[in-house]
């Protein structure tokens, strides 16, 4: 799984992000300053080591793009970055990613990690009738898209629409069904159904049993 993210590095260079891996299992996993440690001070330890090693993974995904970061605490349920950094952070099973935005570029920044396949029947709480004929069209490379992986593009991009330059109010969107999905180039694009916002170009990746998704620009059209 981890060589398959790897692999990616270069396409997500090309759309001006940078990636981050780390693993709730790494050594010495703490905070890397005092809003961190305030953060994860109540935290179970099993989410105390989800948290940290996404900070990590957001670290690392910045470093890529040539920027340091220190300390990354919370505001809200959501991270807090230092001024001319930003990243989108995402785990699963242990594992955490990030992707961070290089400077000067305006790349819209969401990506989501799936290592724990869903069900079948989880498609009526992701998609509406006229997404379901893509269960049965294939996706770039041959296999047909699962509900997991359109799962997880809606989850990318509806960070990208909420956290961006011009974020949706947080009422625009009641779920990921009011987000329509279609196939576009070599992956999808994601537009909110009832809201004058930009559609964004999602990427899935197969990883192990689940998938990755990131958000790699705006459709051209």
């Amino acid at each position: 799984m981890a060589a398959r993210l790897q692999a990616f590095r270069e396409e997500l260079a090309e759309s001006g992000l940078g990636l981050g891996v780390a693993s709730v299992t790494e050594p010495r996993l703490s905070p890397a300053g005092p809003g961190e440690a305030s953060a994860v001070s109540s935290m179970p330890p099993p989410r105390r080591l989800e948290f940290l090693a996404g900070r990590l993974a957001a670290r690392r995904a910045l470093r890529a793009v040539g920027l340091d970061c220190g300390e990354i605490p919370r505001a809200g349920r959501l991270p807090r970055f230092p001024p001319g950094r930003a990243a989108s952070i995402s785990h699963s099973a242990g594992v955490a990613v990030a992707v961070a935005r290089a400077p000067g570029r305006d790349t819209p920044l969401g990506c989501d990690l799936e290592l724990r396949p869903l069900p079948a029947g989880a498609a009526r709480l992701v998609l509406r009738e006229d997404e379901e004929d893509m269960l049965s069209a294939a996706r770039p490379g041959g296999a047909p898209w699962s509900v997991t992986a359109l799962f997880s593009a809606k989850e990318a991009a509806w960070k990208a629409l909420h956290t961006g330059r011009e974020p949706l109010p947080g009422g625009e969107l009641r779920g990921l069904r009011d987000l329509r999905a279609r196939p576009w180039a070599d992956g999808l694009r994601v537009e909110a159904r009832n809201a004058a916002a930009p559609a964004v170009h999602v990427h899935v990746i197969t990883t192990g049993p689940g998938v990755f998704s990131t958000v790699l620009g705006r459709p051209a059209h």
